[in-house]
């Protein structure tokens, strides 16, 4: 049987998009940047890690999905085919919170807010409920 690994975001900067979800999601971070890392990088024809073309946000302790984010040259088209459902305590408080990292509120609806992301990778905000989270 299948196990989830990866979700794949396409970007046309990796690095800032990579940087919205790890500060959105809670125990997330981007992957550190070791020495042979950045060697690598530049071996690549790339300065540092703001070119880096694919970066990843890892979840704390390895617990749940990793995130990778790619460069693509060519743009979004149309909405997101499968999209993230994230959960907050507070939604409004959290799409404030959200929006300040750059994602901008799609839609209200009376259970969920869509959201997009700042390369407009929608993303939908539930309220926590008993259970959940």
């Amino acid at each position: 049987m299948a196990r989830l690994h990866d979700f794949v975001f396409d970007a046309a900067r990796p690095s800032a998009v990579a940087r919205f979800w790890a500060a959105a999601l809670d125990g997330y971070a981007v992957a550190p940047y070791d020495e042979a890392e950045l060697a690598r990088l530049r071996a690549l024809g790339f300065e540092g890690p703001e070119d880096d073309p694919t970066v990843l946000v890892e979840p704390e302790g390895g617990g749940g999905p990793r995130l990778w984010f790619q460069r693509v040259e060519e743009p979004a088209v149309g909405k997101n085919r499968v999209h993230p459902d994230v959960l907050a305590a507070d939604v409004e408080a959290e799409a404030e919170r959200l929006t300040g990292l750059g994602a901008r509120v799609l839609t209200r609806h009376e259970d969920h807010l869509v959201l997009a992301d700042p390369e407009d990778n929608e993303f939908c905000l539930y309220p926590e409920r008993d259970g959940q989270g």
